[in-house]
């Protein structure tokens, strides 16, 4: 990629780094879709930190799981191939000290557009703000489970 289009491409998408709530809603849009779609990923590249990693835990294996944000792309491409995904944010808590913040994101997943919820679960987002924006630093998630409720006062119901 050129000099000049990397330029034209965080002019694209710079005001969704300006704020957290821009920073948020575009997390939320770039990883969703139809089946087969492809997402959002050179949007998702710009939100994040250079080192960021996502984690999360496998319930097969009973162990956390941590990687690379090109690997979590992979992961995703991977199941919206026989899928569609929407996850949007139905609650929100941030803390935030200096340059940092910390957002609890609760979250619900639906497999058609319209559909029904198919699970929900919390994000836990650690951001960092320089050269006049946010960056996602790390993000990890956990699904809501029979034994693993979301608690009330991360749920807006």
């Amino acid at each position: 990629m050129t000099t000049t289009n990397l330029k034209a491409q965080n002019h694209t998408f710079e005001n969704d780094a300006k704020t957290i709530d821009a920073l948020m809603k575009a997390s939320y849009e770039v990883v969703s879709g139809e089946k087969n779609a492809k997402r959002q990923w050179e949007r998702d590249n710009y939100l994040h930190h250079p080192k960021a990693v996502y984690s999360y835990f496998d319930k097969k294996k009973q162990e956390q799981v941590t990687m690379t944000l090109p690997e979590f792309h992979k992961e995703t491409d991977d199941m919206v191939f026989n899928t569609a995904f929407y996850e949007s944010e139905i609650n929100r808590e941030v803390r935030i000290f200096g340059n940092i913040a910390h957002v609890w994101s609760t979250y619900q997943t639906k497999l058609e557009k319209d559909g029904k919820v198919a699970r929900r679960g919390i994000n836990s987002i650690q951001l960092i703000f320089e050269h006049n924006r946010w960056y996602i630093i790390s993000w990890t998630f956990s699904g809501e489970t029979d034994k693993n409720i979301i608690p009330k006062t991360f749920d807006r119901n």
